[in-house]
């Protein structure tokens, strides 16, 4: 009987639960269609919308709270190793080997401290923070579903105090019904209306002592961290003292394309009709005329490796866009046309004339922009002038076309004719001395390796 009563009472709230959640259906639905009022809150919504958005920065903050604590330790594991490498190759007849030690043991703690002192003074106090939100979200959910049966039960005695045949028995529970809801529903109200405003202004103080406590711990771990790096820095000092004469080299980028002037000389050579210009010619041996000296054609049947002359290729930097290139060869066959036009029209008079480059004078360029000014500007300076840097250390050419660098020599900075002849790490130019010396490309310039340079200019 016992058992029977027991499940009579579940199955009894079973059912009130409901029939509870059915009235509240009942009465959202009237009053989205507009046929039944809702009492409203400014007020309180407004306190509910500062809460959400209090909750949301508080969860953000957190995960990224989290996410910090994981890259400290992430990056204490990695200083972890660091140091047990340097205690690894620290060799014993090497000085200062016990210092390093100890260096690196106080590493180690200071990075344990740091993280534990973070997750003491910044995660669990967030946590607890965070910990009192869902217990208030619970019950601002609970004070709606109160509203609502505060509204119902007041639409339902209205309703039949407003009925054409009343029955007071029903009226009198009815009113009993509006007056206990309206006192649980003003109980939890009233409640909220203390607490959301209160906590909504925690957040400030909370903040506060949270970005404080982060700050001031990364401080002091900075602080001593700084310490134990000026420590390793003069142990490691005393080490270079006493191996001074054991410097790392510093090395070049190996060249694996083909050396570029061992392959123009070797076009050169190989040229059978030499281009020349500027050049009176022989008279005839029929004593037929001489044409002006002014009167130039291009003879289309030169290669166009003959037509590579100081001053007639364009100046192109490694990064500069293939469409200036393709505009310089569209000026240059535009040029060539006309001279072969005009090769024509003497021709067809009885002249002859001379064969000639046609030569295209281009601005220095980089990055495929016109320097502004560059042929006034930069009338000292190589063609095609990018920028000056300075050796840092020397260097000992070990091919013809490479320059042979002293530490401080400034070099000009030119650009090679073809891109494809530059390998990585590599720059061409020429030494700014012999270049104020001679006035020659061909003579002076080189490629050198650009570790071993600072850029100056």
């Amino acid at each position: 009987m016992a058992e029977l009563g027991s499940k009579g009472v579940t199955a009894g709230k079973i059912a009130s639960n409901v029939q509870k959640k059915l009235t509240r259906a009942q009465e959202k639905v009237l009053q989205k269609l507009g046929k039944a009022d809702e009492t409203k809150d400014e007020q309180f919504e407004q306190c509910v919308q500062n809460f959400n958005k209090q909750l949301s920065e508080g969860t953000r903050l957190q995960k990224d709270l989290r996410t910090y604590l994981a890259s400290v330790k992430a990056m204490h594991e990695a200083s972890k190793k660091l140091t047990e490498c340097l205690q690894e190759v620290y060799e014993p007849d090497w000085p200062g080997r016990d210092d390093t030690n100890k260096i690196a043991e106080n590493n180690d703690l200071l990075w344990t401290d740091f993280h534990q002192k973070l997750v003491d003074q910044a995660l669990l106090t967030m946590d607890t923070y965070l910990g009192q939100f869902p217990d208030i979200k619970s019950r601002i959910a609970k004070r709606g579903r109160k509203l609502v049966d505060y509204d119902s039960a007041r639409h339902h005695f209205e309703a039949l105090q407003t009925a054409k045949k009343k029955d007071e028995t029903k009226i009198a529970k009815a009113e009993e019904e509006l007056v206990k809801a309206q006192k649980v529903f003003e109980e939890m109200n009233v409640d909220l209306q203390e607490e959301l405003p209160s906590l909504w202004n925690s957040r400030v103080g909370f903040y506060v002592n949270t970005f404080q406590s982060i700050a001031g711990l990364e401080e002091n771990f900075h602080k001593e961290m700084s310490k134990l790096n000026q420590n390793l820095h003069d142990v490691l000092l005393g080490l270079d003292k006493q191996y001074s004469g054991n410097a790392f080299p510093v090395k070049a980028q190996p060249r694996k394309k083909t050396k570029l002037f061992a392959r123009l000389r070797k076009k050169m050579s190989s040229d059978s009709t030499p281009v020349k210009a500027n050049k009176s010619p022989s008279p005839p041996p029929d004593g037929s005329p001489i044409t002006s000296p002014e009167t130039k054609t291009v003879n289309h049947e030169l290669e166009p490796s003959t037509l590579e002359a100081p001053g007639a290729s364009i100046p192109k930097s490694p990064s500069q866009p293939a469409e200036a290139a393709h505009a310089g060869a569209e000026a240059a066959g535009s040029e060539a046309a006309a001279g072969a036009e005009a090769s024509k029209t003497e021709a067809d008079s009885g002249s002859t004339s001379l064969p000639a480059v046609v030569v295209e004078t281009f601005p220095a360029t980089v990055n495929g922009a016109v320097e502004a000014g560059a042929s006034s500007e930069r009338a000292d300076m190589p063609p095609g002038f990018l920028f000056k840097v300075q050796a840092m250390h020397d260097y000992t050419a070990t091919d013809s076309d490479e320059l042979q660098l002293k530490a401080g020599d400034v070099v000009l900075v030119i650009p090679f004719e073809n891109p494809e002849e530059q390998d990585e790490g590599w720059l061409m130019g020429v030494k700014e001395s012999d270049w104020i010396q001679h006035k020659e490309l061909d003579q002076c310039r080189g490629v050198f390796p650009e570790n071993f340079t600072e850029r100056v200019q």
